[in-house]
């Protein structure tokens, strides 16, 4: 599917993809830019998608994580 952006950067997501991926009015969606491929990777932040996170960051240091995150947004 394609859409197209306005002069202000905004895009409409298909119905039929909202409908699939459960984004509805006021759900919050993650932006992640793919630099080598050049792709805008939208996630909806959906309460499926937060009960998927769970215990993936368990033993491993979230705060560390999140910096390390943080630090690799601002190189780019």
């Amino acid at each position: 599917m394609e859409t197209v952006a306005t002069s202000k950067g905004q895009v409409v997501i298909p119905s039929k993809i909202r409908k699939q991926l459960g984004i509805k009015d006021g759900t919050y969606l993650q932006i992640d830019v793919n630099a080598i491929t050049r792709q805008i990777i939208l996630t909806p932040i959906t309460r499926e998608y937060v009960h998927s996170l769970r215990g993936k960051y368990k033993g491993k240091g979230l705060m560390k994580s999140l910096m390390a995150d943080k630090k690799r947004e601002r190189e780019l």
